[in-house]
């Protein structure tokens, strides 16, 4: 580990400010997953999830939960990175450079579509120049994710965004990615393309910085998402409490 990186549960979280990574990201390419408490349980359990992590360029932290796990860890992150601030702030800091064109993948039915239109309207160029909204369960279906694939490489983008949920998202674009040389940067964005298209709305800056934006997402969509807070990512703090003493106990 490096000071550019911290570890949790075994996973590797790039500590980079979102400067940074845009800077690295315009320099290098790459691909881009954003760690939260969902992933970092999943990753304990999921195999083919963990090769996706390992392949990917850069980790950054999407949750101040996390990031409190960080300091408490002593290995603290300096900056909490959500793929829908990155993405926003992507646009932005490329609104002039005509060398980056986006596809949006993701989003029901022409929402990516209505995504298109305000994201292009609010930089002030056509950065995004196609967008799909793909059927449900698309990943399982060869001939819709080969169609998919085509109209990327027809689409001339040079990034693909794509926010279909994870860890469907991260490993479609694991799996397909070589197909897409034209793609320079691959973001994993969630639900961004739903807030850019109005469909859904985004917690008060004041709940994301306290920690509790998980808490606002419960209660906009229960049904999908108490099992996931409520069950699946309940052992997190219990991993964190172990991963503290038993290192501390190992060093001493």
């Amino acid at each position: 580990m490096n000071q550019h990186s911290v570890v949790i549960l075994g996973i590797t979280i790039h500590n980079l400010s979102m400067i940074e990574l845009l800077e690295k990201l315009n320099i290098y390419g790459g691909t881009v997953v954003t760690p939260n408490v969902d992933h970092l349980m999943r990753l304990q359990k999921e195999a083919d999830f963990r090769e996706v992590y390992k392949n990917a360029d850069y980790a950054v932290c999407d949750s101040k939960i996390v990031q409190y796990a960080s300091y408490f860890l002593g290995q603290p992150i300096r900056e909490k990175i959500s793929g829908s601030d990155l993405f926003p702030a992507f646009c932005q800091y490329n609104r002039d450079n005509q060398a980056v064109t986006i596809f949006l993948l993701g989003g029901k039915e022409g929402v990516a579509h209505q995504a298109q239109i305000n994201i292009n309207r609010k930089i002030g160029r056509e950065i995004v120049v196609e967008a799909y909204s793909p059927s449900f369960g698309f990943e399982k279906n060869e001939a819709e994710c080969q169609m998919i694939v085509e109209k990327i490489r027809s689409s001339g983008a040079t990034v693909l965004a794509v926010g279909v949920g994870a860890p469907k998202q991260e490993k479609w674009i694991f799996k397909y990615k070589s197909y897409l040389p034209n793609i320079k940067i691959f973001l994993s964005i969630g639900a961004t393309i739903d807030f850019e298209a109005g469909c859904l709305s985004r917690s008060p800056k004041w709940v994301s910085a306290m920690g509790i934006e998980w808490l606002y997402r419960l209660a906009m969509e229960p049904k999908r998402l108490w099992k996931r807070y409520l069950v699946d990512d309940l052992p997190f703090l219990f991993l964190i409490l172990k991963q503290k003493f038993f290192s501390s106990s190992r060093k001493n």
